[in-house]
């Protein structure tokens, strides 16, 4: 369908945003906004007004299939045509133009704007997609259970304005993690763990298995004394690179050390706080397996993302973005579009602090995906891909050959860098 035309109008300096009047997600949208549109002369109108149809002249099937704006010079956009158009309008706006621009980016908000759309009059468990009904374990995600994943990282985004890169990269990731929790929360269905577990697995834990973390089960899996030695290894190791290593390697190049720093980060976060908090919660019963469990062991790049590599993203990722998409287009499209949603993720955490690398942590994430699909297919698997010591070289060889496309130079010296200096560690 053609959703941006010219129509005549009155010459007033006013543009007009028309929504479902009917649908109380959409008339909430309105109201919420309603305030940051008339400040850059948009007023609102339910499309259910007479003269709307009549100035549209469009038939009342179509009228009511998606949003129309319509500017004061006449055009008029519809659907996610006009969602992009008025982002146009806002700077804190600028991730969802940002996403726009991406490769296939335009695409996925056509495809989430026409999600959203087609279940906007569904309360309850109407339309949820089997996938993601209670008797599979969880409570059905709406449409608007997505906004606060959409809506945080925007405000953070708005918050951090002007504050150095390496703020406005912990802002926007802090943003994405509190939506994601919300999403997690959601879809865990009605758990009642109580107030102290359910803070704790916001502000306390870095996973999103809110299934597991909420349950009023017993863990048996308590923790051994060899594995508390080495998650306090591991954060002792980490701390070392970021504080003492890196320091030495600044003298000899400023990007080495930015990568010391990024290592020494991940050591002493990842694999070895996490990891102690993991045991911590372990030891109180509560369900809180590790988020790094050995990735160099992987043999297979399907074993790496989703059993090995943090599972606070993968655990989310499948349930709520890869189910639903694998019943509508199958496993290997489905993996190939979590990938590009990754890739999408890490731009606005990485590239968009950094003000540059626009690309290329999708490039590194879209080749991911190229490669597990290529690892599954007759060739891959007749060459010895995914599996013994073939498969574990072309794991490692994908994952890290490339790295520097996903943590690229920009990143390095315009975000990392300042924030290793604002530890005291350069």
């Amino acid at each position: 369908m053609n959703t941006v035309k010219t129509i005549e109008t009155d010459g007033s300096r006013s543009g007009w945003v028309f929504y479902d009047g009917q649908c109380r997600f959409c008339y909430a949208l309105a109201r919420f906004f309603r305030t940051a549109l008339r400040h850059k002369q948009f007023q609102l109108e339910p499309l259910q007004t007479a003269w709307v149809g009549e100035k549209l002249g469009l038939p009342p099937a179509e009228l009511m299939s998606e949003m129309r704006l319509l500017t004061a010079s006449g055009r008029l956009f519809g659907g996610a045509d006009a969602v992009l158009e008025l982002a146009r309008s806002f700077w804190w706006a600028f991730p969802l133009r940002l996403l726009a621009g991406l490769p296939f980016g335009t695409a996925l908000v056509h495809r989430a704007y026409q999600w959203i759309a087609a279940h906007r009059h569904c309360g309850a468990n109407a339309c949820a997609l089997p996938s993601q009904k209670r008797a599979a374990g969880g409570a059905s995600i709406r449409g608007w259970d997505y906004l606060p994943l959409f809506a945080l990282p925007v405000v953070a985004l708005g918050l951090s304005s002007g504050a150095p890169a390496w703020v406005v990269m912990w802002s926007v990731a802090c943003g994405l993690f509190l939506g994601l929790k919300w999403l997690a929360c959601r879809e865990a269905g009605g758990r009642k763990p109580g107030v102290a577990r359910l803070v704790g697995f916001i502000a306390l834990w870095p996973g999103m298995d809110a299934r597991k973390f909420l349950t009023a089960e017993l863990c048996s899996d308590r923790g051994t004394r060899r594995e508390w030695m080495l998650a306090l290894f591991k954060t002792a190791l980490g701390a070392g690179l970021v504080w003492a290593l890196a320091r030495r390697a600044f003298v000899i190049a400023p990007l080495l050390a930015a990568w010391v720093g990024m290592i020494g980060l991940a050591f002493g976060l990842h694999f070895g706080l996490f990891h102690l908090l993991s045991l911590a919660w372990r030891s109180r019963g509560v369900d809180a397996p590790r988020l790094m469990d050995a990735p160099l062991r992987a043999k297979s790049l399907a074993e790496f993302w989703g059993r090995r590599w943090n599972l606070g993203f993968s655990v989310p990722a499948r349930r709520l973005l890869f189910q639903p998409l694998a019943a509508r287009m199958g496993n290997a499209r489905a993996a190939l579009a979590v990938f590009l949603v990754s890739g999408w993720l890490h731009e606005l955490v990485i590239s968009l602090p950094a003000r540059g690398g626009f690309g290329l942590p999708t490039a590194y994430f879209a080749l991911q995906g190229v490669a597990g699909i290529f690892e599954r297919s007759a060739v891959g698997r007749r060459w010895g891909l995914g599996r013994g010591w073939r498969g574990g070289l072309f794991t490692l060889a994908i994952t890290g050959g490339p790295v520097f496309w996903l943590f690229h130079p920009p990143f390095a010296r315009r975000v990392i860098l300042p924030f290793l200096q604002s530890l005291g560690a350069l």
